[in-house]
Formats: C-alpha cells, structure tokens, sequence
C-alpha cells in the first residue's frame, strides 16, 4: 500500500512530476510531455490560476464568424475540443445574417444568495417583518455594496422560504444585481456580513423570540438564477429554411424540425440531449471568455426542470409561411474580475468581442447556443448528426491513429464520399499499410 504523500504542495513543479512518476510507477518520459506545454513567458499566470499546477491542458481557441445579433455583427470566440460545434456554429450564422439575424433581448439580471438558519418559528413571522429587517441589512452591508450600487447593482429585496422536509430549517433568498460583475465573490462576502444580524434580529425581537433560538447553518451564492434570463429569436419565411432542408422541401423541412423540437420539450431523454447541443456553443464562448462555465450549466440544467419535468430550453412556433424558433436560458456572466481580467486569451476573447456589458455578453451566449442547436436539429430531421461530425472528426481519428502526412491525404481523399467511423478508417489505414 502506498503511502499519503506529504507537503505536496510545497513542492516544485519538477519534483511534483518526479513524485508522481515514482509513486504511481509511470514512464520517465512523462515528465517531457509536461514541460512541453509549459508557457516560457507566462507560466506564473498559469501557476496562480489553479494548485499543484505541473502543465497546461490546451484546447482550441476558434473563432465563429458572422453573427449578427440585434443588427451587429460579431466573429465570436470558441474554445471547445469538437470541430464540428465551430462548423456548425459558423454555418448557422452565416445563413442567419441573411435572413434577419439573431434577436435578442435580456429579460433580467437578478442573481441569488442564500442565507439558511434553523428556528422554531414559522416562516410567515418573519415576512411580517420583512421591510424593518431588509432595512437592516441594507445599512449593515452598506460599506460593502458603495461601489456596486453605483454601477448600478446591490441588493435587490429579500424573501423567506422554509425548506421542504426540513422542520425548523428556514432560509432568507437574497437577491442581487451585480453590474457587469459575475458576482459570486461580491454575493458571498454581503451574505457572511449580513447573516449575524439576520440572525440577532430574530433572537432579539420580542415577536420572534422562541425557545429555540435562531441558529446560523451558513450562507452561499445560488448558481439557480431563473431570473437572470436572456431571449434569443430567430425567426424567417419559411421558404429561406430550403439551403438546411436536405431532400425536403421547406414546408416539409419545418414541420420536421417543430415535431423534433416539441419531441425535446415532452420527452426528457431527448431533451437532455437537445439542451447539450445548446451548451455545445454556450459553454464554448463562456470558456473563452473566462466564465464559469460550471456554474452556467447547473444553473441551467435546474432551469429546464422549473416545472417538474426535465424538458428543452427551447420552443418553436411554425406557421403556414412563418418559422420562430427561441431560447430562453439563465447565463449569470460577467465581463470584469476572476479570470476574465488575468487569463491572457480571456482578455483577447473580450477584446474580439468588443469589451462587451455583462448583458450584451449574455446576448452573445445564447446566440452561439442557439446557432449550434438549430444546426444539430436541422442534421437530425434531414441528414442525420453523424454524417457532418465524423467528417470533421476524421482528422482527430487520423491523429489518434497516428497517421503519417501522405496517409492521411488518402485517408481525407478515400472518405470524401465514404462513411466515417474510428474502425473503418483503422481498417482502411492497415489496408493501406500492409
């Protein structure tokens, strides 16, 4: 049995690698294979970012042209491991800067914390008091929130909802705007400053006052903001739907992608999967840009099942001569702090952005989730999915396949017309080969 490595932090990068090979008995050349990817410039950037840093895990930083969203155009950065979300994104784009563009509207910015206590009151008590103890939160944070509240953000209001199945447990939903910032730092520090004198005006009110005195259990942002919504439409006659229509005609194109869409929206396996290739573009941009991409999807993903029942953040309505598909998706962004500011490829994802507001960030997302979605459905109903991605996966088979320059023009030439799939091309590579 091996033993518990100690002090490993205060290790050096090298003897990090060094234990690591030696513990977990792994090939020497492992550790030239680390220091390969590691930045000659800029690597203390790197090392402030995350702990135990021994490398850098690189991916792609795409870019997607031709998004035009409300009447201006972007080229909007992507950073994402799969070729085909980048091909289908850029498509999409470009067929719906002609035909009226992406439209886009934020519906909301408010974003929530929680503060929960156990007490052996009822929690219609404590709205009674709602607006004295709002008061009193808003004057003990009122050092903290100066700077937000003149960008305009702060504390919004506050309500208090018991927990379910919880006896005496209780929680006061705080709820903030916080300008162009994602806000966790800012909802965090306000919650801890607040909550002791949540919790003493509870005890001390003559009112409220039980025997079972309020107890602190602790205070945290949510990353489920319904209310932080963004609107993203696109909408055309349908006779301009025929360059994705395949083999059907536009009418017939239409019908097929609305039957798909409401498929997504009553059945829950189809639309986990229909919601992911939203997030195929969504968290492409938001990583690029320095977003929590994490918190983006859970917030997200408890958004499809507000109403009991998982189902697709999108709807569709299709008439005779009209197709209107939208999105409507909670993105709690930010454009200034964290990474944004220090990553240096964040920083250039902003600068090709056009140093955009939180909210015009917001409007950016969900217009690149949008183009990959109704790209994916669109190959679904004519196509099928696989016929374009292993296409452009192809070239990731042939990597993996270590295929040689000469082999791998072939192998491009052979499944121009061919099927794609990993055996095919191995098999057509030992073909080649042997």
């Amino acid at each position: 049995m091996q033993s518990p490595i100690k002090g490993f932090s205060k290790l050096s990068r090298e003897e990090k690698v060094k234990v690591l090979i030696e513990q977990q008995q792994l090939a020497p050349q492992l550790a030239n294979s680390f220091s390969e990817y590691i930045h000659p410039e800029k690597q203390h950037l790197f090392n402030d970012i995350s702990e135990n840093v021994i490398s850098n895990y690189y991916l792609p930083f795409s870019l997607a042209p031709n998004f035009l969203i409300n009447d201006e155009l972007f080229i909007v950065p992507m950073v994402i491991e799969e070729s085909s979300v980048v091909a289908a994104a850029s498509k999409a784009a470009g067929f719906w800067s002609k035909n009226g563009g992406f439209q886009t509207k934020v519906i909301n910015t408010i974003k929530n914390g929680q503060i929960f206590f156990t007490w052996g009151g009822e929690t219609k008590q404590l709205i009674t008091y709602k607006d004295e103890i709002k008061k009193r939160i808003l004057s003990a944070s009122e050092g903290i929130t100066r700077k937000m509240r003149e960008r305009g953000g702060g504390i919004v209001d506050i309500d208090f909802l018991s927990i379910d199945n919880m006896t005496s447990t209780h929680q006061a939903l705080i709820k903030f705007k916080t300008a162009d910032s994602m806000g966790a730092n800012f909802i965090n520090t306000c919650l801890e400053t607040i909550a002791p004198y949540l919790i003493d005006f509870i005890n001390q009110h003559d009112a409220l006052n039980h025997n079972d005195e309020a107890k602190l259990v602790m205070s945290i942002l949510s990353n489920y903001t319904p209310e932080c919504l963004v609107e993203c439409k696109v909408s055309c006659p349908i006779e301009q739907l025929s360059p994705y229509a395949g083999n059907y005609s536009a009418f017939e194109f239409a019908q097929r992608f609305k039957t798909a869409v409401e498929i997504a929206i009553n059945d829950p396996y189809r639309a986990v999967t229909h919601n992911k290739g939203i997030f195929n573009g969504i968290d492409a941009v938001v990583l690029a840009t320095g977003n929590d991409f994490r918190a983006i999807e859970a917030g997200a993903q408890a958004y499809a099942s507000r109403n009991g029942k998982y189902a697709s953040l999108t709807s569709i309505d299709v008439s005779e001569s009209e197709f209107n598909y939208t999105l409507t998706v909670p993105l709690a962004l930010g454009t200034v702090g964290g990474l944004i500011n220090t990553h240096p490829l964040a920083k250039a994802a902003m600068e090709i952005l056009h140093q955009p507001t939180a909210e015009k960030l917001m409007q950016i997302v969900a217009s690149a989730g949008m183009a990959n979605n109704f790209g994916a459905v669109a190959s679904l109903v004519t196509t099928g999915i696989q016929k374009g991605h292993m296409k452009l996966h192809l070239s990731n088979v042939l990597n993996a396949l270590e295929a040689s320059k000469s082999e791998k023009e072939i192998a491009i030439k052979h499944f121009k017309d061919s099927v794609v799939s990993y055996s095919l091309v191995e098999s057509f590579l030992n073909n080649h080969r042997g």
